[in-house]
């Protein structure tokens, strides 16, 4: 492990691992036995039951994780969890919490016999091998043929353009292909879905047959569908209705994540779903897709970063708070109001503002308006000012004009660096001053803490300045250094006082609006963060300022609302959820949706509290800085080499159009794809010299941190065009990742890849992440984590450092298992933090070839 407590300074002049025992009797032999394994944990010599874990002993949540796996493995002491050991910090206190075991043998820890696997009579076999190939081949057809047709279009569409004459010709022409090709690109995933599927159905199937071959076609279609691009447009819920959804006036989506199985969602009217919501309508599990309904009742909140598992219901007028999930077989009342993962009863109110008039008129108004625009402003731009800069610009022009003479071979490489240079840095410098001015000039029509009706003008103001001061690149660049900061502040962040760390931010941070965030002095955000200042009703929305306090550290992917009530010097955790209620929370830590307390730091976090102030801090911040400089510079450099390799594919196959015409286009598609794939693969692994990553433990001003940084800097956009196939693993494999055969990925992440180990046949759904490391304050950990055979992860699901999971078992949705923790073979564990679930925790419906539908009618009806 990355830590061990053999250093922790224990006083008392008893020779046994225990003090001070509360008495005799079952109690005193549980106290004794629990010190026992504490004091072996840890490496020390005695342990006083009354000693506070975190304060008295020093230890952290590493070495308690690894204390709960220990206890887990005895039949004769409690099993705690994490949450237990926050809740009664001291031997005593968490002897006395748990009822006392009946007796036994005791000598010896007691092997836990592994349960029988959930949801199936009998385990399930996995695809083979030849089913695994043959799908991964048919995939990789489809998207082949994909590319020659959208080839053959690009070719008729250019050539037809090209006889225009004037600009008034080109626009017309390029308004008509343009638009034709939109609603084709449109039409194409419905017309597939009705074809290849028809009604999807709650049932289950494996993965890597044809069956899911079917599915994964429609999923890939709808998800490079541009209709994804009005998500927050009434238009958008046209689409998912022509999809088959069933819903009703006035839903309001703002998530991006596009249900697949949309003739199982049902949405009542005046429901609202904010951004990063998950309700796909199936889930992968040990190898096979699971679809259920999804059936949300009328005037329905779901907050921000939540997920619906399958058969899932909400009643009329019910809540989701945000961080928060439904596990399958969940359903609220009619007015109830849930929160956490997975969600229990609340009293807090998540929808803050008033309606507004809002009605059908308005929406049609606006969606007619936006297609108005969508094609007689931005599509003729977009496909004609293509035209002309292939026409124009000289490098591609004499190639394309045949009455030209053929174009030297040796100009290909300069007209490839004049391009890329004027493009890739152009974009950066504009893109900079736009980032810094437009959005400027934009929030004056729009005023904090005034209630603005949805669909209108002050609507479209707010969701284009979102829209663009959200751009991943330059979070990207300038993340994980000093000049975050002032991209930040340059965007329109209120930052204070700034005790720059070098660290302050990470590279991914999203907001509604930058000029309403307020981020305390000596705060430090890692990955993830998004600040909800905007609130929502299915008929209005406001912004309002969100202030995180000072000295706060934030963890990963974490949802900060704008009535947070945190103040200073506060530890959120990892996915914790920002609480909305009681006093405001000062000098403690927060873990966990629905949060609870906790230490906000122990001795051994503080060890290179040294290299944080004085000479120290500036003399390491200045090496950083510079060190950050030069990644900065190298990513810039490797990204503009990638648009040049680009550009010279592109003027090659241009070069190569007149004798080959569509096929070059179909070509250029599938060569750039590998290209980039492999260029990226090749970047990470040159940087990490092709050697495994080890665990460590070290300052963030230690020189491997500042590599570790510009590691997490190597682009993977990429990745995500692999999910659902054969080839995803593959990536992995050439990036690091030990993993086995026969994975399914749906779209997991992993940070370090060379500590991850993933078994054969292991199932990892959407939006899960392994991370193999944790920042807090100014220490950086990492260590391996390791999944067994047969493992499945939820969707969203988290995973951190130094875990190990049992073959078979699975993480819930949403979940967040924290670092150190095993979890025993075939176990079920979820929960934020990730605990041992009762069978009975989740209800399975849709079991078997095929359901009978009279189940998720039932469920259907209890929200009509």
């Amino acid at each position: 492990m990355v830590e061990q407590s053999s250093e922790v300074p224990l006083s008392g002049r008893d020779k046994g691992a225990v003090t001070r025992l509360s008495g005799s009797g079952p109690t005193a032999d549980t106290e004794r036995k629990l010190a026992d394994a504490l004091a072996d944990v840890m490496g020390a010599e005695r342990v006083p039951v009354d000693g506070h874990f975190f304060t008295d002993l020093g230890a952290n949540s590493l070495v308690m994780a690894q204390f709960c796996a220990r206890l887990r493995k005895r039949a004769d002491l409690p099993s705690p969890s994490m949450k237990d050991i926050y809740r009664h910090p001291t031997v005593q206190s968490l002897a006395a919490a748990f009822p006392q075991p009946a007796p036994g043998p005791v000598d010896a820890p007691t092997a836990v016999p592994p349960p029988v696997p959930m949801n199936t009579a009998a385990p399930l076999r996995p695809p083979g091998k030849l089913n695994h190939v043959l799908c991964g081949t048919l995939q990789l057809l489809v998207f082949l043929g994909y590319s020659l047709v959208a080839g053959f279009v690009a070719d008729s569409g250019y050539g037809w353009i090209a006889t225009g004459s004037g600009l008034a010709d080109i626009y017309l022409r390029s308004l008509l292909f343009g638009g034709i090709g939109f609603v084709a690109l449109c039409l194409f995933p419905v017309v597939a879905k009705w074809l290849l599927v028809g009604r999807w159905k709650p049932r289950e199937f494996p993965v890597w047959g044809l069956t899911y071959l079917r599915f994964w076609l429609v999923k890939v279609l709808l998800h490079a569908n541009p209709m994804i691009l009005f998500v927050g447009n009434p238009l958008f819920v046209l689409y998912l209705r022509a999809l088959g959804a069933r819903i009703g006036k006035g839903v309001t989506i703002l998530s991006p994540s596009v249900p697949v199985c949309t003739d199982l969602l049902t949405i009542g009217s005046g429901t609202v779903i904010r951004k990063d919501s998950f309700f796909l309508g199936y889930r992968a599990h040990a190898g096979r897709i699971q679809t259920g309904r999804i059936t949300l009742g009328r005037d329905v909140y779901i907050g921000e970063k939540t997920v619906l598992d399958i058969d899932t219901t909400m009643g009329d007028g019910a809540q989701l708070g945000h961080s928060s999930a439904l596990y399958r077989g969940q359903a609220v009342p009619d007015g109830e109001h849930w929160h956490g993962s997975p969600a229990q009863p609340t009293e807090i109110d998540y929808l803050r503002v008033a309606p507004a008039a809002c009605g059908t008129p308005r929406r049609a108004w606006f969606g007619l308006v936006t297609l108005l625009q969508l094609f007689f402003l931005y599509i003729p731009l977009a496909v004609g000012g293509v035209y002309m800069l292939f026409t124009e610009l000289p490098a591609i022009g004499k190639r394309l004009d045949p009455q030209m003479a053929a174009v030297k071979r040796s100009e290909l490489i300069p007209d490839a660096l004049q391009i890329s240079l004027v493009l890739f840095f152009g974009f950066v410098v504009l893109g900079l001053v736009a980032l810094c001015t437009v959005p400027r000039l934009l929030r004056l029509a729009v005023k904090p803490d005034r209630v603005y009706p949805l669909y209108g003008f002050h609507y479209a103001v707010h969701r284009a300045t979102a829209r663009m001061t959200n751009i991943k690149f330059f979070a990207w660049l300038f993340g994980d250094s000093s000049y975050i900061v002032h991209y930040l502040q340059g965007l329109g962040y209120d930052l204070s006082r700034v005790e720059q760390t070098g660290s302050n931010f990470g590279t991914e941070v999203q907001h509604e609006t930058p000029f309403l965030v307020s981020v305390g002095s000596g705060t430090m955000v890692a990955d993830g963060l998004s600040v909800i200042n905007a609130d929502y009703s299915s008929t209005s929305f406001r912004l309002s300022r969100t202030s995180i306090g000072p000295h706060n550290f934030l963890g990963n992917n974490i949802a900060y609302p704008a009535d947070g009530r945190t103040g200073a010097n506060c530890l959120l955790a990892t996915k914790v959820m920002v609480p909305l209620d009681g006093e405001v929370r000062e000098n403690v830590g927060l873990l966990g949706s629905p949060c609870f307390e906790i230490p906000r730091s122990v001795e051994r976090d503080s060890r290179f509290d040294g290299l944080r102030t004085g000479d120290a801090l500036h003399r390491h911040l200045a090496a950083k800085n510079r060190y950050n400089i030069r990644s900065m510079a190298l990513m810039l450099c490797v990204r503009w080499l990638h648009t040049f390799a680009l550009t010279l594919f592109g003027l090659a196959s241009v070069d190569l159009y007149g004798v080959l015409g569509h096929l070059v286009i179909g070509g250029y598609l599938a060569i750039t794809l590998a290209f980039s794939t492999l260029y990226f693969i090749l970047l990470e692994r040159c940087i990490a010299s092709f050697r495994a990553l080890r665990p460590r433990l070290c300052s963030i001003y230690d020189p491997y941190f500042w590599w570790h940084e510009r590691l997490w800097k190597v682009p993977d956009h990429y990745l995500n065009i692999f999910n659902g196939t054969p080839f995803k693993a593959l990536v992995w494999r050439l990036l690091g990742v030990r993993i086995g055969g026969r994975v399914f990925d749906d779209g997991c992440y992993l940070t370090e890849r060379s500590l991850t180990t993933i078994g054969d046949d292991c199932t990892l759904n959407a939006g899960s992440k392994i991370q193999c490391h944790s920042q807090e304050d100014g220490t950086f950990k990492s260590d391996g984590t390791t999944l067994g055979t047969g493992c499945t992860l939820g969707v969203a699901a988290h995973v951190h450092y130094g875990v190990t999971l049992g073959d078979g078992a699975v993480l819930a949705p949403d979940s967040f298992l924290m670092k150190g923790e095993e979890v025993p073979a075939y176990a079920r564990w979820g929960g934020n933090p990730a605990v041992d679930l009762p069978d009975a925790a989740e209800q399975p419906r849709g079991c078997g070839p095929e359901t009978s539908p009279s189940s998720a009618d039932a469920t259907a009806a209890t929200v009509s």
